[in-house]
């Protein structure tokens, strides 16, 4: 599995214009090939903050979505309105158990 969290800050008033665009391309980011999960996440501490993590099968999968339409066009939305460059940490990870 590869995982990716991307933490970004936008202006507090950017960040609910943020978080719709990223509501809006999760259901195209959730239907690609390898991706397991998509989440989306607003800080509680910080109104500027906000933080994806990305669940793909492999590390093929989470470049097919880095070469997508999807990552372009979120990504030519979101630039603009961030105020510092994202970081971006992967992992390769194994998953031992999922218990429901």
């Amino acid at each position: 599995m590869f995982i990716a969290i991307v933490d970004l800050h936008t202006t507090a008033a950017d960040r609910p214009v943020a978080l719709d665009r990223l509501d809006a391309e999760s259901p195209r980011v959730r239907a690609m090939p390898g991706n397991i999960a998509y989440r989306v996440y607003a800080s509680r501490a910080d109104d500027t903050a906000i933080t994806i993590v990305h669940e793909w099968a492999d590390e093929a999968s989470f470049a097919g979505y880095q070469a997508s339409e999807s990552f372009a066009r979120a990504g030519g939305a979101l630039r603009p309105m961030m105020t510092a460059a994202p970081v971006s940490r992967r992992f390769h990870a194994e998953l031992r158990e999922t218990v429901a």
